[in-house]
């Protein structure tokens, strides 16, 4: 547990990206969210840490330590967490470096959608854009660097891979990800206040492929 700045701190779980350090960080950040401790305003929770922003006027880095320091955290790490099917449309136009992959991983088209869909994707965090999820762990066999020129624009619902994450774009942005497929569901719908994510860390996700014909007349 260190500062982090004058109002901040954050806690460090390891090194180490994987599943076992992550859900330590997602049952440090519930337990937090659900304890309602007075002063802390933000916590903000990554692959292996977790940043907790407080006021200065209410409390302290000490206050804050000894808080956490006291927290009892259950073994079961499974609770609360969810089940989510993601339809996923992979025609041409939406499987925009499908053939960059097939020719990075020396892999035709079929192979990598079936290594893709027969998984079931951990959601270690949220972020970059409001309620992207990075999903892990892909495949060793699927895992490629990203884009060396980064597109301007990402359609919305587009999937996409780099390294061992899947991830969904929850608006249209830029970014450098492999897109493999697109889903007409919102996975961050800011019109609801109280839980905007459909997706949330410690949550496991799935993607099932859908045709071009029911993704034109998908209805959530």
């Amino acid at each position: 547990i260190s500062n982090l700045g004058d109002a901040a701190l954050y806690c460090d779980f390891g090194k180490e990206v994987n599943k076992k350090t992550n859900l330590k960080v997602i049952k440090y950040f519930k337990n937090l969210k659900e304890k309602k401790i007075e002063g802390i305003i933000n916590l903000t929770p990554s692959y292996n840490k977790l940043i907790i922003s407080f006021d200065l006027k209410i409390t302290s880095f000490k206050e804050i330590k000894k808080e956490l320091e006291s927290l009892i955290i259950s073994e079961d790490q499974s609770e609360n967490s969810k089940r989510i099917i993601i339809p996923v449309c992979c025609a041409d136009s939406f499987s925009l470096d499908i053939k960059r992959l097939e020719s990075k991983l020396s892999m035709n088209r079929d192979k990598i959608y079936e290594n893709f869909f027969n998984k079931d994707y951990f959601c270690y965090m949220t972020g970059f854009i409001a309620g992207m999820p990075f999903l892990g762990d892909l495949d060793k066999n699927l895992r490629a660097n990203r884009l060396e020129t980064p597109r301007v624009k990402v359609p919305k619902g587009s999937i996409g891979l780099t390294e061992q994450f899947a991830n969904v774009y929850t608006f249209e942005s830029p970014g450098g990800w492999n897109i493999i497929g697109n889903t007409p569901i919102k996975i961050f719908d800011n019109s609801k206040t109280e839980n905007p994510n459909l997706i949330s860390p410690g949550d496991i996700v799935t993607f099932k492929e859908i045709s071009f014909n029911d993704y034109r007349n998908y209805n959530e």
